[in-house]
C-alpha cells in the first residue's frame, strides 16, 4: 500500500523554487541560459558555469537578467573537460549560497562529421564534456543535495534515441549515456528521495544551431509540427522537473523535439 503524500504547496512567495539554489552547468547561452533565468524566475538562486573568455560577456547579461528578477546569480568559468574543474563549481556554488538544491547538467559540445574521421581526442573530450562531467557532477553535488528536494537533471538530446542522419555519431552515443546514468542515478538515490531525469530537446534555435541556418530546413521536415524548439520551452520542461509538481518524476528519459522522434 502507498504511503499518502502531502499536496503540492508552493512557498509562501508563491514561486514554485523560492529558497532554493540550483547550479546549471553551461549557462551563458543557448538552452543553458534559458534554463538559468527561468529557474531565478521561479525564485532560485542561480550559479552556473562557462568555459571560454569571450563567454564572459554573454555570462555577464544572464547575470544581470537573474539578479532583476531578484535573485543571486553567480557566474564561474569552468570547463567541464577538466574533471577537477567540475566538482570545484559544484562545491563553489553550494558555498555562495549555503545550499544546493538543484543540479543542471547542460554544458555540451557538438562533433559531427563521418565517424572515419573522429580522433582518439574528439572521441575523449566529447565523452569528458558530455558523460564524465555529468557523473562527477552529480557525485560532488550529493555532499549537498537535501533530502526529499534534491533534483539532478541531464540535457541530452532526440539523437540519443533515433538517429535520422549521417555524421553524428558520436554525439548521438555519447548523449545516449546520460539516460543510463539518469536510470542508475535515479535508484540509487530514490532512498533519499533525490529525482534524476533527463530531457531530450530537438531542434532548438541557438547560436550554435540557429533556425535560419543553411540546413534549417531539413530539420524542421523532420519535425511533426514544422519548426524548431525556443530555448525557453526546454528550460520550462526542466522548470517542471526539478519544482513540486515533479517530485515523483524520476529516471524519466522525457523527450521535447516537435515530434521529430514520433
Amino acid at each position: 500500500m502507498s504511503t499518502p503524500t502531502a499536496p503540492t504547496q508552493l512557498p509562501r512567495d508563491g514561486r514554485a523554487l523560492a529558497g532554493r539554489a540550483a547550479l546549471v552547468t553551461g549557462g551563458s547561452r543557448g538552452i543553458g541560459a534559458a534554463i538559468v533565468r527561468r529557474l531565478a524566475r521561479d525564485g532560485a538562486d542561480v550559479a552556473f558555469t562557462y568555459v571560454s573568455p569571450a563567454g564572459a560577456e554573454h555570462a555577464a547579461k544572464v547575470v544581470a537578467d537573474v539578479e532583476a528578477s531578484g535573485r543571486r546569480a553567480l557566474a564561474l568559468r569552468s570547463d567541464a573537460a577538466d574533471a577537477a574543474a567540475v566538482t570545484a563549481a559544484v562545491d563553489r556554488a553550494a558555498a555562495e549560497f549555503g545550499r544546493l538544491d538543484i543540479l543542471v547538467n547542460n554544458a555540451g559540445v557538438f562533433p559531427s562529421g563521418p565517424v572515419e574521421d573522429v580522433t582518439l581526442a574528439e572521441l575523449d573530450h566529447t565523452l569528458a564534456v558530455h558523460v564524465r562531467a555529468a557523473f562527477l557532477a552529480s557525485q560532488a553535488a550529493l555532499r549537498h543535495l537535501p533530502d526529499q528536494e534534491g533534483r539532478i537533471v541531464a540535457i541530452g538530446s532526440n539523437l540519443a534515441d533515433r538517429v535520422p542522419f549521417a555524421g553524428v555519431t558520436l554525439y548521438a552515443a555519447s548523449k545516449a549515456a546520460l539516460g543510463g546514468l539518469t536510470r542508475g542515478l535515479a535508484r540509487d538515490l530514490g532512498p533519499r528521495g533525490i529525482t534524476a531525469n533527463v530531457v531530450h530537446p530537438g531542434s532548438t534555435d541557438t547560436d550554435m544551431n540557429p533556425a535560419n541556418a543553411p540546413d534549417a530546413d531539413g530539420q524542421r521536415e523532420l519535425t511533426a509540427l514544422g519548426r524548431f524548439l525556443a530555448p525557453d520551452d526546454v528550460a520550462a520542461t526542466v522548470a517542471h522537473l526539478v519544482g513540486p509538481d515533479g517530485r515523483h518524476i524520476t529516471g524519466a528519459a522525457i523527450t521535447v523535439d516537435a515530434g521529430t522522434n514520433a
